[in-house]
């Protein structure tokens, strides 16, 4: 059909020139077609489907409000399993900030075609800083899914050129990977028979690069209780506690590492006026630390002493010793398109006696089970053997009230399991912040 129109137009021209024209009707007609055919397949190509998943820290980081504003030539769904893509962003810290690790996991029609971007924020960095410079590698990202959807005519790449400055690096950086901070603050608040008033402050510094590792920091707080009792009676509950700790680590390959803890601490809470504590220590990890954003099996073994003068005499009759302690530490934590979960064991005892122990388990998990049902869970349980600090005459019972001492016990546990279900729209593109109190914004959705 094409073709002869092409001819009945050109009728009335030379024999060479009826064929030219025949020719170039031809070809320009199968441009045509071809182009139809190419724009026909690409509107019934959908928008990419995107499941949005920041993980652990980086739950922090993401602001899916702007991440929807600014995105939009991508379809969100509420569910991983009515996805495309899977973004799943997890974080790692370091001496100078956090560093951010993009997995974009294909799905369905992209199966197999994952790619990874990271980004390293800066501890001085502001919360809108870090949620637009996460949005942008977020577009970075999904534009190559988005290249193979009616999305790609509309879309159009920019370039910024740097200026022409050094590059910033160990060997020129002028702090050379220093890192510090400070902060002071406090709190009150009243009732006509209660108030309550606390200060704390604390202080920090710490140096990360490849082969080592240190952090100090120092800290105190303060906090004061006054309550007035039906009969007029007062009483005043006081809380003091301060310490500085220190950690120094040096990198021995892709799976070891070898440093120490040492740390001078006061607690009234647990009748310390000051615990002197050095741990020499060793690490290894079953996966390489470069996975750590991903997967970590962790084997720790800490072995040192503690001098502790008590504030008060002890159940045990001294008000100062020496003690000989070792810790082993056993952990596991995962973050995967599944969900995110982490498992910890400690066993510690004092050498000189095995029999002052403690065995704590801590576990937290957020599984998705099938599609729009999760689980979620806390636990940690002690038990416990190694309360040496604690003051021979008892606790009164306006300590146990006020929670000013900790008390004996053979246990402790905590446990918070939540299971949720969602369905309806696999959809959620829409932004709508109206009567949210300036707030509104969703870090994390599933």
């Amino acid at each position: 059909m094409c073709v002869g129109k092409g001819i009945s137009e050109m009728h009335g021209t030379g024999q060479m020139g009826w064929l030219a024209a025949t020719v170039t009707a031809t070809v320009l007609c199968a441009m045509a077609s071809s182009t139809l055919l190419f724009a026909q397949d690409q509107a019934d190509e959908p928008p990419v489907r995107v499941f949005l998943d920041c993980q652990g820290r980086a739950f922090f980081g993401c602001d899916f409000d702007l991440v929807r504003r600014e995105i939009a030539w991508v379809d969100w769904v509420r569910n991983r399993e009515d996805s495309d893509v899977h973004l799943l962003v997890t974080s790692t810290q370091t001496g100078a900030g956090t560093v951010f690790e993009m997995q974009f996991i294909g799905r369905e029609r992209f199966e197999g075609a994952d790619a990874s971007l990271m980004h390293a924020s800066s501890s001085t960095d502001t919360r809108d800083e870090l949620r637009r410079s996460l949005t942008e590698r977020f577009k970075l990202g999904l534009v190559g899914y988005a290249g193979a959807t009616p999305a790609a005519a509309r879309l159009r790449v920019e370039y910024n050129a740097p200026a022409a400055t050094l590059a910033v690096t160990p060997e020129n950086d002028p702090w050379n990977l220093w890192v510090f901070g400070v902060s002071a603050g406090g709190s009150a608040r009243a009732q006509s028979r209660t108030s309550s008033t606390s200060v704390n402050g604390s202080l920090s510094a710490s140096r990360t690069s490849e082969h080592w590792k240190f952090r100090w920091g120092a800290r105190a707080r303060y906090s004061e209780d006054d309550f007035e009792f039906s009969d007029g009676s007062t009483t005043t509950s006081l809380r003091r506690t301060s310490g500085t700790d220190v950690l120094v680590v040096r990198s021995a390959g892709p799976h070891w590492g070898i440093g120490g803890r040492a740390s001078v601490t006061s607690s009234t809470f647990s009748n310390q006026d000051m615990r002197v504590n050095i741990q020499p220590a060793v690490e290894y990890n079953i996966f390489p630390y470069a996975e750590s954003s991903r997967r970590q099996l962790t084997l720790q073994y800490r072995i040192g002493s503690s001098h502790v003068r008590y504030d008060e005499e002890t159940i045990f009759g001294v008000f100062e010793e020496t003690l000989y302690e070792q810790m082993l530490t056993t952990s596991l934590r995962l973050q995967q398109p599944w969900g995110s979960s982490s498992l910890a064991m400690t066993l510690s005892n004092f050498l000189d006696d095995v029999g002052k122990n403690r065995l704590t388990v801590f576990g937290n998990a957020n599984i998705r089970i099938v599609r729009g049902l999760s689980l979620s869970f806390f636990a940690n349980v002690s038990r416990v053997r190694d309360q040496v600090f604690l003051p021979r005459r008892g606790a009164s019972d306006e300590e146990v009230l006020l929670r000013q001492r900790d008390l004996q016990t053979d246990f402790n546990y905590a446990l918070n399991v939540n299971l949720r279900f969602t369905f309806g729209s696999i959809f959620n593109n829409i932004v709508n912040p109206r009567f949210d109190g300036g707030g509104g914004q969703i870090f994390f959705f599933d």
